[in-house]
C-alpha cells in the first residue's frame, strides 16, 4: 500500500547517472522510497492515501547540510563584522553561549529547524563545540526540539581535553581585551579530563543515538588546538564502535597551521591515527597538495564551509584539487552568524561561482558537483549515502519539492542549473523527512502555534541575549 505519492514534477532523482524523470512522481510507504518514475504509470500503478501536486516543479533529495553550529542563530547580525576568527570566537560566540540557558538553546534550535525545514534541509550536522558536561539540560532540551521538528539530525558532542598553556592564555588575553565588558569564561572553561569526555560521549550516544528515529550522536573533537591525540584516537575508535562517524575542525586558520609546527594539519592528523572514512574534517581552507593526497589516500571526507570562510577571511579551501582527487566533499553552512542563513541552495550557488573567479576557470565546480555536495556527496561524506542523498526506491524518503514557476527561475530547462544558480530556497513549498510531511504549500506542519508570533519571541530572546553578554 501506497501512503503517499509525490507527482506532477521533474525529479531530480540524483541517482548514480543523475536521471531526470519529467512528468515523474515518487511513491512513498512508510518512511521510504517505493517507486520512481512516470506520472502516469505511477498513478496507473499506485492507490496513495494522499496525493501531493508538485504542479511542474523540481521533486529533490532532501538537503544536507554537513557541518553547522545551532546555538548561535540568536547572535545574527548583532556584532561589529570587521573580526577576525578568534576574536569573533572568544569576544562574540564563547560570550553568549555562556549567558544561555535552556530556554534560550530550546529557542535557538527551534528557529534553526523552522529555517533549515523551509529552506528545504532534511539532515544536518552539528558541532556543538562549546558543550558544557557539567550541564546537559541545554542538549537534552535541543535534541527534544529536532524530535518534535521531525528534521532529521546528528549531534556532534563536542570534546575539549587539552589544558591551555601560557601562549594561549595570553592571546586570549590579548584579544578578549577588546570587549572587556563581555562574558569571558576564560580559554579552560570547557576543558575536561580525556577518559571523562570519552566516557560522557559513550553514554550519550547509548542513551540518545536513534539513527532510525533521526536522531544520531556523533564525538566530535572541537579543534586541534584544544584536543590531545588521546581525545582524537578515542573519539575514531568510539566510531568504529558504534558504527557511527567523528567530526572535527582542521586547518580553519593560519593559526592553526603555525602552530602545528614541522606537520600540517593533515599530517599530524595520519600521525595520531585520525584520518579515515569516519572523520569528517570541516574547513580544511589551509591545506596544500600533499594534504589532498593524504585525503583521498585514506579515504577521509570533507566539509566546505565556504561562506563563513569567506565572511571571516580565511580563506579558499582547495576543493577543486579535492574533487580531482576524488575527495568526497559535503557542504556546511557552518555559523548562521558568519552565513546568515543556512540555506545549503545559497552555498552551493555560492560554491560553483566563486571558485571560477577564484580559479579564472568557467569550468571548475559545476552546477552538477555543486548539487551533488548538498545531496548525493554530502550523504556519502556523513556515512549515509546506502539511504540519504538520493530519490531511489529503498532509501529514505526524505523529499523537498522546488517550485519553479518564478520569474526568476524562467525559463528552466535545466533544473539542477536552476536550482544551483537561480533558487534562493524560498521557493521550497514542501518537505517529507523520512515519508512524513514536514513542510506543505510552505506551511510548517511541526511548529506549535503561528510563525509569527514564534518569531517575536525568538527575536526578543535573542534581544535579550545580547543585552546580558554585552555585545556590540
Amino acid at each position: 500500500m501506497t501512503d503517499l505519492l509525490i507527482t506532477n514534477g521533474v525529479v531530480v532523482t540524483q541517482n548514480v547517472d543523475r536521471q531526470l524523470v519529467p512528468d515523474g512522481a515518487v511513491a512513498v510507504t512508510d518512511d521510504r522510497v517505493s517507486a520512481v518514475g512516470p506520472a502516469e504509470r505511477l498513478e496507473a500503478e499506485t492507490a496513495p492515501d494522499r496525493v501531493i501536486d508538485a504542479e511542474g516543479g523540481a521533486i529533490v533529495p532532501g538537503l544536507i547540510n554537513a557541518h553547522t553550529h545551532v546555538s548561535d542563530i540568536l547572535l545574527r547580525g548583532s556584532f561589529d563584522q570587521d573580526r577576525g576568527l578568534y576574536d569573533w570566537l572568544f569576544n562574540v560566540k564563547q560570550a553568549a553561549l555562556f549567558e544561555m540557558d535552556p530556554d534560550d538553546y530550546a529557542t535557538a534550535a527551534r528557529l534553526y529547524c523552522v529555517e533549515a525545514i523551509r529552506s528545504g534541509t532534511t539532515t544536518f550536522v552539528e558541532n556543538d563545540t562549546a558543550l558544557n558536561w557539567d550541564d546537559l539540560e541545554p542538549t537534552r532540551r535541543k535534541l527534544a526540539v529536532y524530535d518534535e521538528m521531525g528534521v532529521r539530525n546528528i549531534y556532534g558532542a563536542g570534546i575539549r581535553d587539552l589544558p591551555v598553556d601560557e601562549g594561549f592564555q595570553r592571546m586570549f588575553d590579548e584579544i578578549t581585551a577588546r570587549d572587556a565588558g563581555s562574558t569571558h569564561p576564560g580559554p579552560d572553561a570547557l576543558v575536561v579530563d580525556t577518559d571523562a569526555a570519552l566516557d560522557d560521549v559513550e553514554s550519550l550516544i547509548e542513551t540518545h543515538h536513534a539513527p532510525e528515529d533521526g536522531q544520531s550522536v556523533w564525538p566530535a573533537p572541537a579543534t586541534l588546538a584544544t584536543t590531545t591525540p588521546e581525545a582524537l584516537r578515542g573519539s575514531y575508535r568510539l566510531a568504529e564502535e558504534y558504527d557511527v562517524m567523528t567530526t572535527a575542525h582542521v586547518a580553519e586558520a593560519d593559526a592553526e597551521v603555525s602552530e602545528r609546527g614541522a606537520l600540517s594539519s593533515i599530517e599530524y592528523l595520519r600521525n595520531v591515527g585520525y584520518l579515515g572514512e569516519r572523520a569528517l574534517l570541516g574547513h580544511c581552507v589551509q591545506t596544500d597538495e600533499r594534504d589532498v593526497r593524504l585525503l583521498a589516500q585514506t579515504n577521509t571526507p570533507v566539509v566546505h564551509n565556504f561562506r563563513a570562510n569567506m565572511r571571516i577571511a580565511t580563506g579558499f579551501a582547495p576543493v577543486t584539487s579535492m574533487l580531482a582527487r576524488d575527495v568526497t566533499v559535503g557542504i556546511g553552512t557552518d555559523n548562521s552568524i558568519l552565513n546568515d542563513t543556512i540555506n545549503p541552495l545559497s552555498d552551493a550557488g555560492a560554491v560553483a561561482t566563486a571558485h571560477k573567479g577564484y580559479h579564472r576557470d568557467s569550468g571548475v565546480v559545476s552546477a552538477q558537483q555543486a548539487f551533488d555536495m548538498v545531496t548525493r556527496d554530502a550523504a556519502a561524506a556523513i556515512g549515509r549515502a546506502d539511504d540519504l542523498g538520493s530519490i531511489e526506491v529503498g532509501k529514505q524518503a526524505d523529499i523537498a519539492v522546488v517550485d519553479l514557476d518564478r520569474p526568476h527561475l524562467t525559463p528552466s530547462p535545466d533544473p539542477v542549473h536552476a536550482l544551483v544558480y537561480g533558487a534562493s530556497g524560498a521557493e521550497v513549498e514542501t518537505v517529507l523527512c523520512g515519508g512524513t510531511v514536514l513542510l506543505e504549500g510552505r506551511e510548517l506542519l511541526t511548529l506549535d502555534g503561528s510563525l509569527r508570533a514564534f518569531l517575536a519571541d525568538a527575536t526578543a530572546t535573542a534581544e535579550n541575549l545580547v543585552d546580558r553578554a554585552d555585545i556590540a
